[in-house]
């Protein structure tokens, strides 16, 4: 795993100044964690207002919470909403009442498995309210009354999600996506929003301009890609590539999602990268269950859009409880899923197809100093055969991606080479 950076350490910051705020698929907890990655990213900001016709969807009423508790008799609160934005069903509708304890029970849920946790729990298109709370709590509950109070509004209002893009040699898109939907979870939202915010400050701040464009993409999960799909459904043929970041921080291997097409260049990438790397890592089929790669991916849309995350959803048991708190991510982790997607996304920016401009046999090398500007390298030889796989495989067809898995060569060794010769006027793009 890559080694603490200043970078690691910002990351983490941001993951742990955005924890606390309470989002959900809608509402201000939403726009306030956007208004925060705004001070590291200029974003241009969408209201889509409730009722708006996405693709099958609706946007729906807008959530908004003040304070939500369950107090004893003596007016102690035993479940507070101020402790942890954990505590409230999320989209509970507002509640007022004093109750005994065997009416409250249905709108209580708990994690017997792990008594002290709190589980994460919604209710976006069915009206109901209801608390999360660790077991032990529940367990310690005497029997009596209990006022319930939830301070909430659903009503008519937005969906929020925002925007970056930096500007590439050609107007081709990469997306770049991660939810910002989740209230106080640490690895599952937060991690991807740092490392989506760092990844397009790095992109911004490279020496060479991007060949694509990049489209950074920070919406409400399920809801929010289908509205951003709804409203560029017109221009969806000019994103090539894509990527879904989501549970970036944890501790565990590399994992990376393929698109549905299974054979997408971002899949083959992402499978190269971090097989050269060395790095463990795993590599799985699309299925269409996860994050918003399955919009993306979704049959009329048919996007090359895969998921890199470290340990998947639902594969490790902190998964939507208060136990992914930031502590559960590390500075470590993220500084290795960040230098994975700037990896990915060097390979992708360089990789094209070459056209041969001396087919026929092999053109001289050492007249044109091609052989000279090797000498004392030690990578002499592979750079040398490097040049000849390009030249051999550049017929317009082969990328040269294609050239490095095939030659079994770096690509990076690779793509110098194909700099040099078309230095040389040897190949054209």
């Amino acid at each position: 795993m890559a080694p603490v950076t200043t970078t690691g350490e910002e990351m983490h910051a941001l993951v742990e100044r955005l924890y606390p705020l309470c989002r959900s698929i809608t509402g201000d907890g939403v726009r306030a964690t956007l208004e925060i990655v705004g001070e590291y990213l200029p974003l241009e900001t969408h209201e889509v207002a409730t009722g708006t016709q996405v693709l099958d969807w609706t946007v729906p009423q807008e959530w908004n919470i003040r304070d939500a508790y369950v107090a004893d008799a003596s007016g102690e609160r035993v479940v507070d909403f101020r402790a942890s934005s954990l505590h409230v069903l999320g989209y509970s509708v507002p509640v007022a009442a004093t109750m005994p304890l065997s009416e409250l029970r249905p709108h209580l849920y708990t994690l017997p498995d792990h008594p002290s946790w709190v589980p994460y729990r919604t209710s976006y298109y069915k009206p109901e309210w209801g608390f999360c709370l660790a077991q032990e709590t529940l367990d310690a509950l005497p029997e009596g009354e209990y006022e319930v109070r939830v301070d909430s509004t659903l009503a008519d209002g937005h969906l929020t999600y925002a925007e970056h893009v930096i500007p590439g040699q050609v107007p081709e898109e990469v997306i770049v996506s991660c939810h910002v939907c989740h209230p106080s979870l640490a690895n599952d939202n937060l991690a991807g929003v740092a490392v989506a915010t760092y990844l397009a400050r790095a992109l911004a701040e490279q020496e060479r301009q991007p060949y694509y464009t990049y489209r950074f993409i920070f919406a409400p999960g399920t809801i929010g890609a289908i509205t951003w799909l709804a409203r560029n459904a017109d221009r969806i043929e000019q994103v090539k590539h894509g990527l879904v970041l989501a549970c970036a921080g944890d501790r565990g291997q590399l994992t990376y999602k393929q698109s549905r097409r299974g054979n997408a260049e971002i899949d083959r990438v992402l499978e190269h990268v971090l097989t050269a790397s060395e790095r463990p890592h795993t590599i799985r089929e699309f299925t269409p269950y996860g994050y918003d790669e399955r919009q993306y991916c979704s049959p009329g849309f048919d996007l090359g859009v895969g998921s890199l995350s470290r340990t998947p959803y639902a594969g490790y048991p902190e998964y939507h409880t208060s136990a992914d708190n930031p502590d559960f991510v590390s500075p470590e982790a993220m500084t290795d899923t960040l230098a994975v997607c700037r990896e990915a996304f060097a390979v992708l920016d360089r990789n094209r197809a070459y056209v041969n401009l001396s087919p026929y046999g092999e053109p001289q090398l050492g007249r044109r100093g091609l052989y000279d500007s090797l000498g004392g390298r030690s990578d002499a030889k592979e750079a040398q055969m490097a040049m000849l796989w390009v030249l051999s495989l550049s017929d317009g067809e082969h990328s040269l991606l294609d050239v490095a898995e095939r030659a079994g060569l770096p690509f990076e060794t690779v793509a110098a080479a194909a700099d040099a010769l078309h230095g040389a006027g040897l190949i054209k793009a």
